[in-house]
């Protein structure tokens, strides 16, 4: 079907929908007639990294099935802190969406010293859109070619190698906190505003090392521009199947996955959130979006409800509440 066709049809309904809609309160024909103007989607992190380039592949897929534009919006700053906050404060009324990576929600709120909002109550979850791994890469002039050889430099000159990360509490931070404890080694953390930039500089040779997601980093380990160490999950990734997980090359019990998912304003009616997880759940089942997340070394969110979504981010921002208790992990 045309744009052009597209947008008459898209016309007419809504025009069908006016005897209805004419008889409600005018709240209740805003919720009846959503959306009637391009969407926000709120990117928490510069544009380059993992969460800006698959938000931008849904956004393609999602916008026509919505009717309106997705405008992705990239706020980045304090490991997605900027804007988690600014979608929490904002209009209730369905037209500012986060793109949230997992951390911003379940891991930031126990270690950013200015992190005034409750993501448990301020934002409501809408749908999970992947579920993800991180590459350890370095540059390829750096003298290690496994991750236990990383380790041994690292061991030899304390706090000399250095890991660049979206910002304090990011995931990809988290990953080289938790390398750096279970090898015993001192790293130096460099944190940036995002993963592109953050990633940018390992290729530059600024940075040693960076525990990056999968979408910026598999075409530039491909083109030799990074040397892939290991993978940070339970299994290897089909993107990259020659590199092995963490687990594999000796470090015993070191998993760390990650998640995207869709969040809302809390106080959003729930008939606006039923129709962008419906709309979104159809987005991400259609091949191209499936391909894409291949591609990227992503892979599909498991098939649940809004419920079992929001129940799961309960869960795990409790996990996290009490592993960096036990551990005793700094941030700073």
């Amino acid at each position: 079907m045309s744009t052009t066709r597209r947008r008459f049809v898209a016309g007419s309904s809504a025009l069908a929908a006016l005897p209805l809609a004419a008889g409600l309160a005018p709240k209740a024909a805003a919720q009846a007639t959503w959306p009637t103007q391009p969407i926000t989607l709120v990117v928490p992190y510069a544009a380059g990294g993992g969460a800006d380039i698959v938000a931008r592949e849904l956004a393609q897929l999602l916008s026509p099935k919505l009717g309106q534009p997705l405008v992705v919006d990239n706020k980045g700053g304090a490991a997605g802190g900027i804007g988690t906050h600014f979608v929490a404060r904002a209009r209730s009324d369905g037209y500012t969406v986060l793109y949230a990576v997992g951390t911003n929600i379940v891991l930031n709120p126990h270690i950013l010293k200015n992190f005034t909002i409750s993501t448990l109550d301020d934002l409501v979850p809408v749908v999970q859109t992947t579920d993800y791994q991180y590459v350890l890469a370095v540059h390829p002039d750096v003298p290690a070619k496994t991750a236990m050889e990383l380790a041994a430099l690292a061991r030899k000159e304390p706090g000399k190698l250095t890991f660049s990360s979206s910002g304090v509490g990011g995931n990809n931070h988290l990953c080289g906190v938790l390398f750096a404890h279970a090898a015993g080694v001192e790293l130096t953390h460099v944190p940036y505003k995002g993963t592109g930039p953050a990633l940018l500089d390992v290729i530059n040779g600024v940075i040693t090392m960076n525990f990056s997601s999968l979408p910026p980093a598999v075409a530039q380990i491909k083109a030799g521009k990074l040397r892939a160490l290991a993978v940070t999950g339970s299994r290897r990734v089909k993107s990259l199947p020659d590199v092995p997980t963490l687990e594999e090359a000796g470090f015993k019990g070191l998993v760390v996955k990650g998640w995207h998912g869709l969040f809302v304003p809390a106080k959003t009616p729930a008939e606006i959130v039923d129709r962008l997880e419906k709309e979104t759940k159809a987005a991400l089942g259609d091949p191209k979006m499936e391909n894409a997340l291949a591609k990227d070394g992503l892979e599909m969110p498991p098939t649940q409800s809004r419920a079992q979504f929001a129940e799961a981010v309960r869960n795990e921002h409790a996990f996290w509440a009490t592993k960096l208790k036990e551990l005793n992990l700094k941030f700073e």
